[in-house]
This record gives C-alpha cells, structure tokens and sequence, in this order.
C-alpha cells in the first residue's frame, strides 16, 4: 500500500500531524507574543528578561542575567547593588550606550534592542539625560554654565532667544543660577553636578539616568545634590532613576531596587508617614521574576544552612520554606485525605 506523502496528512481530532504541530506552534508563538505585549503596559522604563554577556579572552561573563524591571512615569527610584551586580551595565543600556544580548527593553515606547546607531543617537538626545559621577565628563571644562545647558539645544536646532530662557530657567531652578557665568573650574563639585543636571534636562527628556552622581561630594554637598534631582522629579515632572551607594539618597526615595548577580533581588518601599510627605516605616520585598524565581537574601540561607535545594510547603497564606536536611518540619497529614492521596 502507498504511504501518503507529508503533504497529504491532514490534523487529526487530537492534534496530531504536520497541520495540528503547526496551529499548536502557531499558539504558542501567540500567547509569547501577547504575554510579551501585556508585561509592563503603561510602564515608562520596561525591562524583560534582559540578558547582556560579554566576551573577554575568551570567558563569556554574564552581567545582567534576565533582569526584570518595571517603572512608572513620575517616579524617582534609587538602584542599588554590590560592584558587579550589573546596575552600572543596566543603566548604560537605558542611556543607550549600549546593546542587550538578548531579552526586551523599552523606554517611553521606543524598542532600544532594534534600534540603528542613527535612532540610538536621536534616543540619548531626546528621550533621556545623563548624569556621570565624574564632573569632568558632564560638562565642557571652556564653555560657562549657559553655554554648556544651551549645547544639547544647540544640537537640536533650538533658536537662540529659546536656548537662552531655558538655560536661564534651569539654572535658577536647581539653584546654581549665580554659576550662569562661570566655568566648571570656577565653580564647586556640588554646583558642577547641578549644572549637570541643568545640561541633562535641556531638551526635556522623560527619563533621567544618574550614575553615581553623589559619590564624589560630601554628605551635606550630596543633599543638595540630591535635593535638585528631587526638584526635577517634582517639578518637571521628570522621571529619575539614580544609582547609588549612599544610604543617605535611599532613604530619601519611596522605591529602592537592589540588583544582585544579574537580577533585580529586593524592592524596598517606603510610604509617608504623615502629610509632610517625609517617608516613614520602610519594606524590604523579595522580587519574583516572571519564571517565578527569587533570590533569597544570603544571610538567610547560610543561617539555616541551606544549599543547592530547599523543600517547599504551601500553606493557608504563605509558603514555607525549608533547608533539605534531616529535622526539617514535615508537612501534616491532611485525614480528609485517603491514602492513595485523593481528597
């Protein structure tokens, strides 16, 4: 008897043959699709599963390893992390410096994964602004204060009179109005990095990337620092996300995000306490990623002793989580139950 050829088979009740494999991978291609277009919606920053390797002599390092994120428009949120968590390598991926290896990353709608170098250049000079923690690379050591605000709308095409009113504004604004004149070397660390500041909202951006931008000052230089990113958060409406290692910025932020080993690991949030709008009691959160993974804080698990595995126990109103060796609780024995297991 002849056998059918491929092209003759035809799906069958079960699913089964060249057709059925086709709609089944059609479907599963769709529901990716619509699970990718529904995560984040409404969200101004939008990271999902962000991987990004890089190759040195050989060795591959995995510096961000399917990093989720999410923020909001209007928020101001600190990102922190030990040396090599891979904030520095996540924030320079916002800024557009550079490329994710693999995953999805959006920033006021635009897809940075598929842009070219020409619509990665328009990107960094309209949609975001950055702040270095080096004075040095933020401004051009002979240019004053205006000139150096006035440069990125310069670049824009801004006319002159504009250029000027909105260097002007700036300045005053974030308190360095008196620096209008003057050149980095004439002015203080603290006032260099408002000016930065000043620079980095020229063209109105909808997101303000900080790397660090207190790490050089002192504490009370690094408040006022801190403060004029407030300012621009508050009354521009501007969203800032600032990577910092000073305890001092974090407490100051309703939402702290902790990187660890690639990934977003903790969320600490902080409410206000009363009508001042100073933040009060503050929860630290353990992140659950979209595959359902969290990171359990270090000194947790070595306290208890837990390695390579943990058993886990559904309850009422939590999950139980415990060490894989001898002595850990059991579950109890539900006696509605009978003992094949069926309720």
């Amino acid at each position: 008897m002849t056998q059918p050829q491929p092209s003759q088979w035809t799906a069958r009740p079960n699913g089964s043959g060249a057709d059925g494999d086709n709609a089944t991978v059609s479907t599963l291609q769709e529901d990716v699709v619509r699970a990718h277009s529904d995560y984040g919606a409404g969200s101004l920053i939008l990271c999902d599963r962000l991987v990004r390797i890089y190759t040195a002599e050989g060795i591959e390092v995995q510096a961000l390893q399917g990093l989720d994120l999410l923020v909001g428009t209007g928020e101001l949120t600190a990102l922190v992390g030990a040396s090599g968590s891979g904030k520095s390598t996540l924030m320079n991926i916002l800024a557009g410096l550079d490329s994710p290896t693999a995953g999805g990353v959006r920033v006021a709608g635009h897809d940075l994964a598929s842009m070219t170098s020409r619509q990665r250049l328009a990107y960094r000079r309209s949609v975001v602004g950055f702040i270095w923690q080096q004075t040095a690379r933020n401004l051009l050591p002979y240019l004053t204060a205006t000139q150096n605000v006035e440069l990125p709308l310069r670049l824009a095409g801004t006319g002159r009179p504009t250029r000027r009113k909105r260097a002007a504004e700036l300045l005053e604004l974030l308190g360095v109005g008196h620096c209008a004149g003057r050149r980095p070397d004439q002015m203080s660390g603290g006032e260099q990095q408002r000016v930065s500041i000043a620079v980095a909202l020229s063209n109105s951006p909808n997101v303000l990337l900080a790397d660090e931008p207190t790490g050089e000052l002192d504490s009370a230089t690094a408040a006022s620092v801190f403060g004029a990113l407030q300012t621009a958060n508050s009354e521009l409406g501007v969203t800032v996300l600032v990577v910092t290692h000073d305890p001092a910025v974090s407490s100051m932020v309703r939402r702290t995000i902790a990187i660890r080993d690639g990934r977003t690991a903790t969320e600490t949030l902080r409410h206000a306490a009363d009508g001042s709008g100073e933040f009060g009691h503050a929860v630290e959160y353990a992140v659950l990623d979209r595959a359902g993974r969290l990171q359990l804080p270090r000194e947790m698990t070595e306290t208890l002793g837990m390695r390579d595995r943990v058993r886990l126990e559904a309850e009422p109103d939590h999950i139980g989580v415990w060490p894989d060796q001898p002595g850990a609780p059991a579950a109890e024995a539900d006696p509605s139950e009978s003992e094949d297991g069926a309720a």
